[in-house]
């Protein structure tokens, strides 16, 4: 079998965010073609700022809007529409914020610039917030927008791989650096040896050991790498899918984030944290409510025209379903992050290496959700 190599948590967090966002990265396949490996990122776009608008009574009557960053985990795609869509709509004006999006990319750590003070807000991986932690950088989450994980492990069917006790004896892949958590995780509640009883294969960002059946399965982000292997040409009856969420193994991806230092250096920044979740809030429900013009908002910011409509409507529907459920309910309550699911991932964090101390309740808070949704 396979050795897996294991890094030292210092390389670890500084490779969280590049190699955990880059699951999420934009999908580009034509729904007729076989997708070419994963295209490398677009050219760095520029930040995009709310659009000049006619000051209102209320804006006028709180004074000049408070300037904050965004900074995204990874390139604009749909993943990332509900922030956009907020800019588009002016709900960000409406809240009298004047918000600039930080596209990211390969080389970004959204951890690193929000810790650093180069952005209020950052989008990140609760696993990776948890490290961060551990490294004593503190850092917050604020709100957990993806409610549902994304994160799948896929097979052909005819590789008779129906539940995870079947992946035993199989050469299965996945995205390491802290991505394959998901996958230790649901292993050890199958009692399968990670190093004896299965090969262990690093996986790159493309679906192809998949697609030329090198490994039995593959890792895959509903709203990306699934759909990668279905504008190949296959279909969902030719694959069998485990949910890590129906598993109870998977720990929840997208959450917003801020350093605790400024969240509590001055009273504002709690009002202005609160502004910008309830104005993100609706952004995520327009685009519930108008996945196609939120599409559209995320296609404006191509500037190197690697993404296809076809490719960022799909993820859209997917992202939705991951923050509204499957079937979409509109009374979800967006942003809200259960206990029960942060106790779930910081003890599989734990258990997997992910953070050497066990998380407390303090890396996130409710009290920024409450103010914004009260």
């Amino acid at each position: 079998m396979q050795s897996r190599k294991w890094f030292g948590m210092g390389s670890l967090l500084l490779l969280f965010a590049t190699l955990l966002a880059a699951c999420g990265g934009a999908s580009t396949a034509s729904p007729t073609t076989a997708p070419a490996a994963e295209p490398t990122a677009a050219p760095a776009a520029e930040a995009t700022t709310a659009p000049a608008a006619e000051p209102t009574a209320a804006s006028a009557a709180s004074g000049a809007p408070d300037p904050v960053t965004l900074q995204l985990k990874w390139v604009a795609q749909a993943q990332f529409a509900g922030y956009y869509a907020a800019l588009e709509q002016g709900y960000y004006t409406e809240e009298n914020l004047d918000v600039t999006i930080r596209p990211g990319g390969p080389d970004i750590a959204p951890e690193q610039v929000v810790a650093s003070g180069q952005a209020e807000f950052g989008i990140n991986w609760l696993a990776s917030l948890l490290a961060s932690r551990d490294q004593a950088i503190p850092l917050v989450n604020i709100a957990q927008v993806y409610t549902s994980g994304g994160m799948r492990q896929l097979s052909w069917k005819d590789t008779n791989i129906a539940t995870p006790a079947d992946l035993k004896g199989k050469r299965v892949a996945v995205w390491f650096f802290g991505n394959e958590y998901n996958l230790l995780a649901t292993l050890a509640k199958y009692n399968i040896n990670k190093d004896s009883d299965i090969e262990l294969i690093q996986q790159p960002f493309d679906m192809n050991l998949l697609l030329n059946r090198e490994v039995d399965s593959a890792a895959a982000m509903t709203y990306n790498e699934l759909y990668q292997v279905l504008s190949a040409g296959h279909t969902l009856e030719e694959l069998n899918i485990i949910d890590y969420n129906t598993e109870g193994t998977a720990m929840p991806e997208d959450g917003i984030f801020v350093s605790e230092e400024w969240l509590n250096a001055d009273a504002k920044n709690k009002d202005i944290a609160a502004r910008f979740l309830r104005a993100s809030f609706k952004g995520w429900a327009y685009c519930r409510d108008n996945p196609d013009a939120c599409v559209e908002y995320v296609l404006a910011q191509d500037s190197g025209g690697v993404m296809t409509q076809e490719a960022q409507k799909w993820q859209m529907d997917e992202v939705n379903k991951l923050i509204w459920g499957d079937p979409i309910n509109a009374d979800t309550k967006i942003g809200y992050l259960e206990p029960a699911l942060f106790e779930r991932a910081a003890a599989t964090a734990l258990q997997f290496g992910v953070i050497k101390q066990p998380a407390t309740d303090a890396a996130y808070t409710h009290e920024i959700w409450q103010l914004a949704t009260k």
